[in-house]
């Protein structure tokens, strides 16, 4: 119901830009350009955590991009899971393009908590992978989200963590639901979050996916021996300043 009445009030309330607040649009040409105006780009985290695959990034977590992925994680904007799901497709074709064709693209969410998940109403994550895998398909490339991973223990706030704490606090915390296995091996799995930080996160949900698969990781952290010869990346939405600058030198 609460999400029910989130996307009803979007249609019919005053709505405002959610990168700089300019009236009668939910996201103004501007804000739109600073989402998805430049081509994704590698990103990488310093310290980069063992296992963290390749990450292509649409825009940096900073300004209007930020005050946007906030709007739709924290305050419901749902609307705006279109144009970040565009964004995030964006960073998917970065990442996958130049892999040659082993089956479609499968397109794994990290998973959220389940207490954030009822307080927001929502699966941010879920929601903009849905709406990236909708625009690789208008493209003509074939995706689809697979949601196998999960929470196997509950972790802490990682809002106050450095890069050590939140390897520490993640690390084993996640896995594959049972057959999934089988799922992920007929297609190049691509793993999704909306923001990339110290790079935990994706480190720990490479692993958990390699491991479900059997499958040997090299030094760049990319998972190699799957059904068909297929390779996984990851892909967000944003990514900290930092690891553009990383990046750039």
């Amino acid at each position: 119901m609460r999400e029910w009445w989130r996307e009803f009030s979007g249609l019919v309330l005053p709505v405002s830009c959610a990168g700089c607040g300019r009236p009668r649009t939910e996201l103004c040409p501007v804000c739109g350009s600073a989402l998805s105006g430049a081509a994704p780009r590698r990103v990488r985290p310093s310290p980069r955590p063992a296992g963290l695959p390749e990450v292509h990034a649409a825009a940096p977590y900073e300004n209007a991009v930020r005050a946007v992925l906030l709007a739709h994680k924290e305050r419901g904007a749902l609307g705006l899971a279109r144009p970040l799901g565009r964004a995030l497709a964006a960073s998917v074709r970065a990442g996958t393009g130049r892999m040659g064709t082993v089956g479609p693209l499968l397109l794994v969410p990290v998973p959220s908590a389940h207490s954030a998940t009822a307080a927001r109403g929502h699966d941010p994550v879920r929601r903009i992978a849905r709406s990236a895998a909708h625009e690789l398909r208008r493209a003509g490339c074939p995706a689809r989200v697979l949601p196998v991973l999960r929470q196997r223990r509950r972790v802490v706030d990682q809002s106050g963590l450095g890069a050590r704490g939140r390897r520490a606090n993640l690390a084993g915390a996640l896995e594959v639901a049972g057959g999934g296995e089988r799922l992920l091996a007929h297609g190049r799995v691509v793993l999704v979050d909306d923001l990339l930080t110290t790079g935990a996160t994706l480190a720990e949900a490479a692993r958990a996916v390699a491991e479900a698969l059997g499958s040997p990781r090299g030094a760049s952290g990319r998972a190699v021996g799957f059904s068909g010869g297929a390779v996984y990346s990851a892909a967000v939405v944003s990514a900290s300043p930092s690891a553009f600058e990383i990046n750039r030198n």
